[in-house]
């Protein structure tokens, strides 16, 4: 608990923070800890400012004296949601784009199951098109007296819904504990080692404090969603202060871009250190411009992303993107594991972000995401120095003489035998909005000659050049092959669209209010009305 006489200015530690990315300092201030406030490096005016510029751009509220903890891997995370899952006394929130049928996922509905069948309010999210479509645990759920909900199932009504997932990855038990990471509720998170496969490398946080209430209004709002009716459930009345770290939680919705807009200030404010792990890695241009200005201006830019995923077509589709961020000085390297799924980010040991968010179109701008930047020295520290552990078991991507990239020597995995893990083959599911992005770039840069295109986007062009001119000739000889499905796509939307705008109309006619002139008036002496 913190001393009494312990005062907060609201701003204390984003000075720090903007101090350091500007190179200012206060030679007077104490060491930084994870338990004790920071002394200010910028004048309160100052600092207000840069506040305010992070809460626009992730469109998130601050909040303080939160505890949070770096938890690794499926080994630290699972057991630790399920410890507080099976504590749970009031109600759990659970959210998950994979909730899997297989053991792990097996796990988790038996303990959401045994508390929603001792009275606890269980509330389950999960995506349809990353879950498993077995009734079995879903009904169990329903049996126990669970709420469930599945995001974006198939629908007549909107053929195209598919396009935007619920990828987020999120519990909070009691309004007293709650956990935001990048983890699934599945078995390739815990690796198998009779198939030589690795537990899949992944970061989540544990939160303590009144962040807490931001999450829990993240994911009442994906209910309102699908349910159509606000979620009210009982919760404490105010946040119980657990410690003295900053929190934004970043709750990402369609087309808001919150995180994108915080990715893009983080890497322009960055001074010393900007070092990011993804994994499906298929930036914007603007995102790109941004890492490669920083580490143009002296900033020492990693990347860290798997060497192999279980999503093969976008590993293609980074790799494109390699030349550019290593001819302006950003450090890429990738992982010898399984797979890294971890999505983090560690600004000048100072600001970190660990959440859902991929650095690609589809996560920022199409998903329902979310995040935590978390503003607190120490643990940024703690971020820092697993960043650095994890390159131990990473390989670097080079440039050559010639321009040409390569692979550094690997380095040696730190425990048992590197050459023996296989890469991952399975898993989270395809992005290929994500890989939307960088074809669409090559091809418009090929047709308006607005940059010089690199050699690695050739093949991309290529395979896009032989489906179109495969298209051109089955138009010209069998147009009927093609003005089918176009029909088809066609009528299918005008129908869709058509019901929507009805069932609008309807619940519009439903809801209007009456307007004055046709109002009943009560008689004056409480007579019954005619």
């Amino acid at each position: 608990m913190a001393p009494a006489a312990t005062v907060y200015h609201p701003a204390t530690t984003m000075s720090v923070i903007m101090g350091a990315i500007m190179g200012v300092s206060d030679a007077t201030a104490p060491p930084v800890s994870a338990l004790a406030p920071v002394a200010s490096a910028l004048p309160a005016a100052e600092a207000e400012r840069f506040d305010r510029a992070f809460a626009r751009a992730t469109g998130a509220a601050l909040t303080e004296r939160n505890s949070v903890r770096l938890l690794l891997d499926a080994r630290e995370n699972f057991p630790a949601w399920l410890d507080a899952i099976r504590a749970a006394q009031r109600y759990v929130l659970f959210e998950s784009y994979i909730i899997a049928d297989d053991r792990v996922g097996r796990e988790f509905v038996v303990a959401l199951v045994a508390k929603a069948r001792e009275g606890v309010r269980v509330c389950v999210v999960y995506d349809w098109l990353g879950s498993t479509k077995w009734r079995a645990p879903w009904a169990e759920l329903h049996a126990a007296g669970a709420e469930v909900h599945c995001f974006n199932p198939p629908s007549f009504g909107s053929p195209f819904a598919w396009l935007a997932r619920d990828h987020r990855k999120s519990i909070v038990v009691d309004g007293e504990i709650g956990f935001v990471s990048g983890l699934c509720v599945n078995d390739a998170w815990m690796g198998n080692p009779a198939k030589r496969l690795e537990p899949w490398r992944d970061t989540g946080v544990e939160i303590r404090g009144p962040a807490l209430i931001d999450i829990e209004n993240a994911f009442a709002h994906v209910w309102g969603a699908l349910d159509g009716a606000p979620l009210v459930f009982e919760r404490p009345a105010t946040a119980t202060a657990a410690g003295h770290v900053r929190v934004r939680v970043i709750a990402g919705v369609p087309n808001a871009a919150g995180t994108y807009r915080t990715d893009l200030l983080v890497a322009s404010l960055a001074r010393r250190h900007l070092w990011l792990s993804d994994a499906y890695f298929v930036a914007t241009a603007a995102y790109t411009q941004a890492l490669r200005a920083a580490a143009r201006d002296g900033v020492d830019v990693r990347l860290l992303v798997p060497g192999a995923s279980d999503v093969p077509a976008v590993s293609l589709l980074s790799r494109i993107g390699y030349r550019p961020l290593l001819e302006a000085g950003v450090r890429v390297f990738e992982w010898n594991g399984t797979m890294m799924h971890a999505k983090t980010a560690v600004a000048d040991r100072l600001w970190s972000r660990v959440g859902s968010t991929n650095l690609n179109v589809a996560s920022w701008m199409t998903n329902y995401e979310l995040d935590v930047a978390i503003e607190d020295p120490a643990f940024a520290d703690t971020m820092a120095a697993q960043y650095e552990r994890d390159l131990a078991y990473a390989t670097e991507i080079v440039l050559t003489p010639r321009k040409s990239v390569r692979k550094k020597e690997p380095r040696p995995a730190p425990e048992g035998d590197a050459a023996g893990v296989r890469r991952a083959m399975a898993g989270s599911a395809g992005r290929a909005a994500a890989g939307a992005v960088s074809v669409g770039s090559a091809l418009g840069a090929a047709l308006t000659n607005r940059r010089t295109l690199a050699t690695t986007e050739g093949g991309p062009l290529a395979t896009v050049a032989v489906v179109i001119i495969g298209i051109a000739i089955v138009a010209a000889f069998f147009p009927r092959v093609l003005a089918w499905p176009i029909a088809f796509l066609a009528g299918w939307l005008g129908i869709a669209w058509a019901w929507k705008a009805w069932t609008l109309w309807r619940r519009r006619a439903s809801t209007e209010p009456v307007r004055e002139a046709e109002r009943p008036v009560a008689p004056p002496s409480g007579e019954p009305r005619a």
